[in-house]
């Protein structure tokens, strides 16, 4: 165990933390933009 905090702890926690939130957000706005299109699509069909 260390004694001495190192800051590469936390600049790599603070990417982990933001890549899964890019990846979250991202897929996300890729449902909803599915199930967008599917209403547009069912209203065009009535």
């Amino acid at each position: 165990m260390r004694e001495n905090l190192d800051q590469w702890d936390f600049v790599i926690a603070a990417y982990a933390v933001g890549l899964v939130a890019i990846v979250a957000v991202t897929l996300w706005a890729w449902i909803d933009m599915r199930r967008a299109e599917r209403r547009r699509d069912d209203a065009k069909a009535r």
